[in-house]
């Protein structure tokens, strides 16, 4: 059992959770360092490397046969810590340099609002024994919603190498938000006849 929780997908998993922390300490120290691009580009490098765990643990786990119920627990826990911690990082940004201010923090509660929604909506289905499946095209949101997230936790250090690179970065957001209202809208659609059953 312990040998499970130990395999080399959960640990990929444990280093995303543990990547939480190290964002935060990298927008804490951007208003302490003289340069603040070290620590934007230090928070894009780190939030880079734990979006790819979140491909590679699921890989690994299925291609090594090493899945278990701590891996299949923690890792959307660890996927909505990463994008919630980062997404509320860019909106309290108080010089609103991140880009998330104005109606923008709307996109931002829609993709919140929507993850809690649904893992509630899955929690109360896994008491029934039932199975949401995750459909292609939730997959697609995740990508567009983590490619945003990186254009906008390098934002203002961004726009000095591209021009309107914090802009582009709005427009996956928003791109983003759409997809999950229409992805979350799908999961109930599949979820709720399960609960009018119940």
């Amino acid at each position: 059992m312990a040998r499970r929780a130990f395999n080399l997908p959960n640990m990929l998993t444990y280093a995303r959770i543990l990547a939480v922390p190290l964002v935060v300490l990298c927008f804490f120290l951007e208003g302490r360092l003289q340069s603040s691009d070290f620590a934007r580009w230090a928070a894009l490098i780190i939030f880079i490397i734990a979006s790819v765990t979140d491909y590679l643990d699921g890989y690994l786990a299925r291609a090594w046969q090493q899945t278990s119920n701590i891996g299949r627990m923690l890792d959307p826990i660890a996927d909505k810590l990463l994008v919630a911690t980062c997404l509320l990082l860019l909106a309290a940004d108080t010089d609103q340099r991140g880009g998330i201010a104005g109606w923008s923090l709307w996109a931002a509660i829609i993709i919140l609002c929507r993850e809690i929604l649904v893992s509630g909506l899955r929690e109360y289905l896994a008491a029934l024994k039932v199975s949401v499946p995750v459909t292609q095209l939730a997959k697609w949101k995740t990508a567009i919603q983590m490619v945003a997230i990186a254009f906008l936790l390098l934002g203002p250090t961004g726009d000095k190498i591209v021009p309107y690179w914090t802009q582009i970065g709005l427009t996956l957001l928003w791109i983003a938000a759409l997809v999950t209202l229409y992805t979350g809208y799908d999961y109930f659609r599949a979820g709720v006849k399960h609960i009018i059953d119940e």
